[in-house]
């Protein structure tokens, strides 16, 4: 009895397990079914209905492209003169005030002349006193010709009375040189200014000493601040561009621009004035060397500064338009497929299907580019590119374009 109970027991087990092995042959066999057969339902929800494509496109534009540079610079004066003393006085009169705008020839300081007139009146004497002994001489000069024609005197009494008148213009030449000598150093006493420009702090009063002493602190600085100039630093990698725009331009310089920080131009003005249009000016100066150090190269213009918009040690932009590309191309930088080192944009063609062309860069610039490969007007895909396949039925709509974008761009892409 105790073998027929086991017996059984291992048949029961041994059918268990058979059954429990062909439940989950039958549970593979039918999982990739109903997984295969649910794919198909999700892809057929995820796919999009049946027609065409909706895009949004932009059509290409046609326009003059400025090509700019820009870069960081900082005003400086044209030329900034230190005032000093040119001899040891006392200052008599300051005729300048601090900041005060001056003109070529306006008197600055005058100091205490009065040994230096009495120098000159000294000078003068002395001039005076050699004049009449010139006279003299030469009335004797006279005489002693006149007696040699009668042999009344010696040749030798002739020669002597040259010698002595000859002797006396000399004299008299240096009279005249001291005389000028005292008048230069009267003029000392005056200080004019050597050029229009600003002043800035007047060092001294009335009253104070002044020597003629290169070290000493100036009595004043003068700045020419128009013209004006700014100074500022290119890549080398654009040297090439701005010395072939320097060479381009022979009927008229290279000019630049300065783009302000503030609201005094440029920007919009208050109600019932006009804004004042940026600086304009002209590249007069490109450096003979790169700095090696910085890999850059120093370049300078000059600006008319009637207004004052731009003042010494102020930090700006400068923008410089080196040519002009005539009838461009131009679409939005997003419109481009860029794979690898080529670059292509698809475009709706006349049957409304979508295809891929190959296009160049030329020239970019914010949010667009000059391109070549297409032509002004064609369709360009903006919006929804992404998904296109060449010859995918599309359906149009304008493109909703960055606001940074140019005003002819938005208006081009709603078709006004």
């Amino acid at each position: 009895m105790l073998r027929k109970s086991s017996l059984a027991l291992i048949v029961a087990a041994l059918l268990a397990s058979g059954g429990w092995w062909i439940w989950r042959q039958q549970t593979r066999a039918t999982g990739p079914e109903s997984a295969s057969g649910a794919a198909p339902a999700q892809a057929a929800s995820a796919a999009p209905k049946g027609g065409p494509q909706t895009v949004g496109v932009f059509s290409a534009l046609k326009q003059d492209v400025p090509v700019t540079l820009e870069a960081s610079g900082t005003v400086a004066a044209l030329n900034l003169l230190d005032i000093r003393a040119q001899t040891t006085s006392i200052v008599k009169d300051v005729l300048i005030k601090d900041g005060q705008t001056v003109r070529k020839g306006d008197l600055l300081f005058r100091f205490d002349d009065r040994a230096a007139r009495a120098d000159l009146d000294k000078a003068r004497a002395q001039l005076a006193r050699d004049r009449s002994n010139l006279a003299d001489l030469q009335r004797q000069h006279q005489r002693a010709v006149e007696l040699r024609a009668q042999n009344f005197v010696a040749q030798s009494a002739v020669d002597t009375a040259l010698s002595n008148l000859e002797a006396q213009r000399s004299l008299l030449q240096l009279d005249e040189a001291a005389v000028q000598a005292a008048q230069v150093a009267l003029s000392y006493n005056e200080i004019r200014s050597p050029m229009a420009g600003r002043a800035g702090n007047v060092n001294v009063v009335a009253g104070s000493l002044v020597q003629a002493n290169s070290t000493a602190l100036p009595l004043v600085s003068i700045a020419q601040i128009n013209p004006i100039a700014v100074g500022f630093t290119l890549p080398e990698t654009q040297l090439s561009a701005l010395l072939q725009a320097t060479r381009n331009t022979k009927a008229e310089p290279l000019m630049a621009q300065v783009l302000m920080p503030g609201a005094r131009a440029g920007m919009k003005a208050a109600k019932g004035e006009e804004a004042a249009p940026p600086p304009q000016g002209r590249i007069s100066f490109v450096d003979n060397l790169v700095d090696a150090a910085s890999g850059t190269i120093k370049a300078k213009a000059e600006f008319d500064n009637e207004q004052q918009l731009l003042w010494p040690g102020q930090y700006v932009r400068v923008r410089l338009q080196l040519r002009v590309i005539k009838d461009a191309t131009v679409i939005p930088v997003a419109a481009i497929i860029q794979r690898g080192n080529e670059r292509s944009v698809f475009v709706v063609d006349a049957d409304k299907l979508a295809q891929q062309l190959p296009v160049q860069i030329r020239h970019s610039f914010g949010e667009m580019a000059v391109v070549e490969g297409i032509k002004p007007g064609d369709k360009v895909v903006l919006d929804g590119k992404q998904n296109l396949r060449p010859g995918t039925a599309v359906k149009e709509q304008a493109a909703a374009l960055n606001p940074a974008a140019p005003k002819r761009a938005a208006s081009a892409a709603s078709g006004t």
